[in-house]
């Protein structure tokens, strides 16, 4: 179906706009708390960079993990009843949060502690955010046919990236005229408002005819045990996690670099780049990547990604920063729509909804390491006056993970 204004308007089921509106404000709401996270965790809180960046790198990493296993209580109970309940979640998580910053926070976290209440509080919030992720693309599923299904997931991709554009932006509005800690409670206003929504506006999509019947939790982990023993898949995940340890550095050690090093405090300004650049350049870098088979567009977007940081070690202005930022985007871009094409085609066909839940994997892996990473390339590096190895390593961890998607191509895919 060709995009149009009649498309767009008789196209979709009022359900998927409020699904995606929704989405919009969620992505809003989560880009503006994780722009200042690691700051706000490593500085207002007081746990310095190298906890904070663990502790964000935990909170993502769980976030992501999650979804292969919340999607069964998703379609147990529904998308409604549980975007309610992740909105309820991420009402509390938030503002705990930003409680721990707060003037009189101080009597709470006193009580077990910094560290074991930040734990606590991010882990809450992060198994509400599992949630959000099976039912909005699961009605963006349901509420397309065939002919607008792609239509349908552009859109979803574009709001994603807007709402992840404009929540640093308002971010640092509310961080300079109310505190840093006040972003939190910024985040958890607008979940709030999309737990209002949720409640008077969502409608759950109707279940097809044909649709079968739910698995059971235990058949969910024999199937994910089966997926783990598929080690072409496996592997193929395990290198990818290599993009997503770069791409988090964006809001793990890049902050640290840009404000200390670059001493530009808007520092949430430039965390919109990637964004930004892949709203304005996703369609002819997609049709770009069309050409081009699944496994060339990923290495080669690899590849682009990892140079951007080598930009960042060549000099430390402003411009050359935004450019790396630009540059990195460009990387994301073209390998972002081919990978989930290829995990799609690598499972079997019974077996797609658990492979496709298993694409946010590298996603969480990326997570975990990042968030290590980002604290000692802060503490060592950066903030030791030698910022440059820092984007060194990690260009080079980049380019580790390009050859080894070269070597995968050569060993796994071209004589399979």
């Amino acid at each position: 179906m060709s995009f149009s204004l009649e498309t767009l308007r008789k196209g979709f089921t009022s359900t998927f706009w409020v699904a995606n509106t929704i989405e919009l404000f969620e992505r809003l709401a989560f880009y503006g708390a994780k722009a200042v996270l690691t700051v706000y965790l490593a500085n207002k809180v007081g746990l310095g960079p190298v906890t904070a960046g663990s502790l964000a790198g935990i909170f993502s990493g769980v976030l992501y993990s999650l979804p292969i296993v919340a999607g069964t209580f998703v379609d147990r109970y529904g998308f409604r009843k549980s975007l309610m309940a992740c909105f309820a979640i991420f009402c509390v998580g938030y503002f705990a949060i930003g409680v721990a910053g707060m003037e009189y926070g101080h009597y709470i976290t006193d009580v077990v502690g910094k560290t074991p209440y930040i734990i606590f509080v991010l882990l809450l919030t992060a198994i509400g955010g599992s949630l959000i992720k099976p039912c909005i693309v699961g009605t963006v599923a349901k509420t397309t046919t065939p002919d607008t299904k792609s239509l349908g997931y552009s859109i979803y991709y574009m709001l994603v990236n807007i709402g992840g554009a404009i929540g640093p932006i308002i971010a640092l509005q509310v961080r300079e005229g109310l505190g840093i800690e006040f972003v939190l409670v910024m985040s958890s206003a607008v979940s709030a408002l999309n737990l209002l929504g949720t409640f008077l506006f969502f409608k759950e999509p109707p279940k097809a005819a044909d649709e079968k019947p739910q698995s059971s939790l235990g058949v969910v982990f024999k199937n994910m045990l089966m997926v783990f023993t598929n080690g072409k898949f496996i592997s193929f995940l395990v290198i990818f996690s290599g993009f997503w340890i770069m791409f988090w550095q964006i809001f793990y050690s890049f902050p640290f670099y840009i404000t200390e090093i670059l001493k530009f405090e808007q520092f949430e300004i430039l965390e919109t780049v990637d964004a930004w650049t892949i709203i304005l350049l996703s369609v002819p870098l997609t049709a770009f990547a069309k050409r081009l088979s699944p496994i060339v567009a990923m290495t080669f977007g690899f590849a682009i990604a990892s140079f951007s940081w080598l930009l960042l070690a060549f000099a430390p202005t402003i411009p050359v920063a935004i450019a790396a930022m630009v540059l990195f985007a460009i990387g994301e871009a073209i390998q972002a729509p081919r990978f989930y094409e290829y995990v799609a085609d690598l499972a079997p066909k019974e077996q797609v909804g658990t492979y496709m839940g298993f694409a946010f994997l590298p996603v969480a892996i990326g997570s975990f390491i990042a968030g290590p990473l980002a604290g000692w390339l802060v503490e060592a590096f950066i903030r030791d006056g030698n910022s440059a190895m820092a984007w060194y390593i990690l260009g080079g961890i980049g380019f580790g993970s390009t050859a080894l998607m070269l070597l995968y191509n050569a060993t796994m895919v071209k004589k399979s």
